[in-house]
C-alpha cells in the first residue's frame, strides 16, 4: 500500500468506527445489560446509558484504524488478484490478522466500558482504577481469547462474503458498485455472520464482567456458554443480535 492508502484506509476506518460507536452507545449499553449475568434491571436498565462512554471515545479511533489498516496491508501483500479462486481466503486471513491485532487496543476498552456499564454509578475512570488494583494489567485484557475467538469467525463469515456480494453486484451491472450498494452487500453478510456468533460475543461478555477468581473469569469459552445454556437456554444465546446488525451497517454507510 502507498502511504495515502494507508492514511485514507486509518482516517476511513477510525473516523466510521468512531462515530458509529458514539452514535450507537446507548444500543451497546442496552446490548450489554441484557448480556449480563445480573439481568437487565439489576445492571441499570435504561439508566445512565452513556456509562463507560468515555472508554469508547477514547478507544474506538485507534482500534477501527489499526483494524482496517491491518487489513488492507494485509490483503495488499496477498494480492491474489481479483478473478483468483483464492480471494476469500485472503480476505478471511486480512480480517483476521486484522482482529487479532485490534483488539490488542480493543479489549482494555471493552473490559473498562462494560464493567461501567453494568455498573453505573462507578464513573469510567473509577472502574480502570479499581480494575488495575484488583487485577492489574492483566485485569485489562481478561476476555482478549474470547473476543478473537468471537471476531475471528464473525471476519471469516463477514468479509468474504461482503467482497463476494460485492463482485457479484459489479459483475451483473457491469461496473463498480456504488457506496450505498456496498452497504446493502455488508448489510446482508454482517447480519447473517451476527446471527452465527452472537453466543461467543454473549460469552465474551461474561467472561468480562465475571468476578474475579470464579471460574467463569478464567476465560473457558465453553463453561461460559455451558453457564448460559444452564441459566437462560437458547434465548440467552442471541441476546443482542439486532444491536450488532445495526452497527455494522451503520459502520458500512459511513465508509
Amino acid at each position: 500500500m502507498e502511504s495515502r492508502e494507508y492514511l485514507s484506509s486509518l482516517l476511513a476506518g477510525g473516523v466510521a468506527g468512531m462515530c458509529v460507536d458514539l452514535v450507537l452507545f446507548p444500543l451497546d449499553t442496552i446490548k450489554t445489560r441484557l448480556q449480563s449475568p445480573l439481568g437487565f434491571n439489576k445492571s441499570g436498565g435504561f439508566r445512565g446509558i452513556y456509562a463507560g462512554v468515555p472508554s469508547t471515545a477514547v478507544g474506538s479511533f485507534p482500534n477501527a484504524s489499526a483494524f482496517f489498516v491491518t487489513y488492507e496491508t494485509v490483503k495488499s501483500l496477498l494480492h491474489p488478484g481479483p478473478s483468483s479462486y483464492l480471494s476469500p481466503l485472503t480476505h478471511m486471513v486480512a480480517a483476521s490478522v486484522g482482529e487479532v491485532v485490534a483488539c490488542l487496543i480493543r479489549v482494555p476498552s471493552e473490559v473498562v466500558k462494560q464493567r461501567a456499564q453494568v455498573a453505573p454509578s462507578f464513573t469510567t475512570y473509577q472502574m480502570l482504577a479499581s480494575t488495575l488494583r484488583e487485577e492489574g494489567v492483566r485485569g485489562l485484557y481478561r476476555g482478549y481469547k474470547s473476543t478473537v475467538l468471537r471476531e475471528i469467525p464473525f471476519s471469516f463469515v463477514q468479509f468474504p462474503l461482503w467482497e463476494f456480494l460485492k463482485d457479484l453486484w459489479s459483475w451483473k451491472q457491469g461496473q463498480a458498485v456504488e457506496s450505498w450498494q456496498s452497504a446493502v452487500c455488508g448489510a446482508f453478510a454482517g447480519g447473517f455472520a451476527a446471527a452465527v456468533t452472537t453466543p461467543l460475543d454473549v460469552a465474551k461478555t461474561r467472561i468480562m464482567l465475571a468476578k474475579a477468581g470464579s471460574s467463569t473469569a478464567s476465560g473457558n469459552v465453553l463453561s461460559a456458554l455451558s453457564d448460559i445454556w444452564r441459566t437462560q437456554g437458547t434465548p440467552g444465546f442471541h441476546m443482542g443480535i439486532l444491536k450488532k446488525w445495526i452497527r455494522f451497517c451503520l459502520t458500512l454507510f459511513s465508509l
